[in-house]
């Protein structure tokens, strides 16, 4: 006769592979897990629809906002929280979030970035970052790209873009999506991302006007000692010692900031043409919440649309 006492079932056990990335997450033969994306759901509803004497696996929906993230959670059996996870299937799995996002010097790309990960948990990839720390670490690519800044020339397309798919390629930005700050700039390094299979799901472009980002340029202003910007007229330093230590950009003049918007909408022009039918175009001269919350959507409209996509996979 079986054994039927408690220490035969123990209440918890090791898994036999490695966990997924989220706590209590355990990985099932019949179901695969994707990468988790935060959400903001107010209204959940959860289904049961596996129990076994010592756990429950929980089938959880978000209906105020399209669900970001599906998986099994296992939790012991006397829960009554069950996590807001979706199942999915091994042969159909929302695939991670891939987003480009391009505007003019002070649209406040920047800003917009930072809170697009925040809230989606994307890898931020920028060129200028990924050289700058290339360099620093030594690697070959950076040794390659000193040469030419210290003979004041410009670094070739072919190291950068190196650079860029590597950065692509490695396993956060597969895991979890990545957001490509300000690249591709030309043609030619669009078609080389596609060549080599990189492709975003959506090309987000800040649009504001050339007089407004004249006057954001013009009026910045740099704290040497902090690193902080300050803006003279939307964020002044907050003390007379910090203002008397300021320190302005040489490029951040009226007519040099032209000559960049110039070379800027030239090179976007060229880019946008490798990305027709996935543009969304953001109005950039409201504040950075109105921004954000053009952006929010837009997002989560497409991660809608992968849902209802996935879900119409999986009942065919």
């Amino acid at each position: 006769m079986a054994c039927c006492s408690p220490s035969c079932f123990p209440m918890t056990a090791k898994p036999k592979s490695p966990s997924p990335p989220f706590s209590g997450a355990v990985p099932v033969s019949s179901v695969s897990c994707t990468n988790y994306y935060s959400s903001r759901s107010t209204s959940r509803a959860s289904r049961l629809i596996q129990s076994s004497l010592h756990s429950t696996y929980y089938f959880s929906y978000s209906y105020s906002t399209p669900s970001l993230h599906e998986t099994l959670v296992r939790r012991p059996r006397f829960s009554t929280r069950p996590s807001s996870f979706l199942v999915m299937s091994s042969g159909n799995k929302l695939e991670p979030l891939k987003v480009m996002i391009s505007g003019a010097p002070a649209s406040g790309k920047g800003t917009q970035c930072q809170l697009i990960t925040q809230k989606y948990g994307l890898v931020h990839i920028a060129a200028g970052d990924l050289l700058r720390a290339e360099i620093s670490s030594g690697s070959e690519n950076g040794k390659r790209a000193k040469e030419y800044m210290e003979k004041g020339q410009l670094v070739p397309n072919e190291i950068v873009v190196m650079m860029v798919k590597e950065r692509l390629s490695q396993s956060d930005s597969q895991e979890n999506g990545w957001l490509l700050d300000g690249y591709p700039r030309s043609l030619s390094q669009a078609t080389a991302l596609k060549e080599s299979g990189f492709q975003p799901d959506i090309f987000i472009l800040l649009e504001v006007a050339e007089e407004n980002l004249v006057e954001r340029v013009v009026g910045r202003r740099l704290d040497p000692v902090t690193g902080r910007i300050y803006h003279l007229q939307y964020s002044p330093p907050e003390t007379e010692e910090i203002a008397a230590r300021l320190t302005q950009r040489f490029d951040d003049t009226e007519e040099k900031v032209k000559l960049r918007l110039q070379t800027h909408h030239q090179n976007v022009e060229s880019v946008l043409s490798m990305y027709e039918g996935i543009i969304v175009k953001v109005n950039g001269n409201a504040s950075k919440e109105d921004v954000f919350s053009q952006i929010d959507n837009a997002l989560t409209n497409l991660i809608g649309q992968k849902n209802a996509t996935l879900g119409g996979s999986m009942a065919a």
